[in-house]
């Protein structure tokens, strides 16, 4: 059983989670980039080894790529599922490994999980509030349609 304080920083890196999906799916990639602010982003491997962004890459990754609708989202759900924690308190890291599962809807575009996979974050308490460190977004298990979402493949 993890002490109250371990509990209080579980609690404090799910809602980190959480918060990222919620930006996501309402068009706020600003506000996404802002919980990024002092992290490295993984993005798959291109010719030269993996990509790696930081928040501003992020913002503009997301910009460029993803599909915004008339509503000023993308029409998409993010599912953040199975968040397994794990917290130093005395080095104040902490990993976090999920699952992602997104859905979407348009008008010509029924529900439908359109990616699924794995997320693996790393934070680091700054200041006294845990914020994302690392995160690995080449994990992508399963594609599918997703050419109502973004302009390239595979954008978690």
């Amino acid at each position: 059983m993890p002490s109250t304080s371990s509990v209080h920083d579980v609690i404090a890196v799910t809602n980190l989670l959480g918060r990222y999906a919620e930006c996501i799916d309402a068009g706020d990639f600003e506000g996404a980039a802002d919980l990024f602010t002092d992290a490295t982003l993984k993005f798959g491997v291109d010719t030269d080894g993996p990509v790696t962004v930081d928040s501003v890459g992020f913002l503009e990754m997301f910009r460029d790529n993803v599909i915004v609708y008339a509503d000023g989202t993308p029409r998409t759900k993010h599912v953040v599922t199975n968040p397994v924690v794990t917290v130093d308190e005395a080095a104040g890291i902490a990993t976090c490994h999920s699952y992602y599962n997104v859905f979407q809807q348009v008008d010509d575009f029924p529900l439908q999980s359109i990616i699924a996979g794995r997320y693996h974050d790393e934070f680091k308490r700054i200041d006294g509030t845990w914020r994302w460190h690392f995160r690995d977004y080449s994990l992508v298990d399963l594609i599918g349609d997703l050419s109502r979402h973004s302009r390239v493949a595979a954008l978690g």
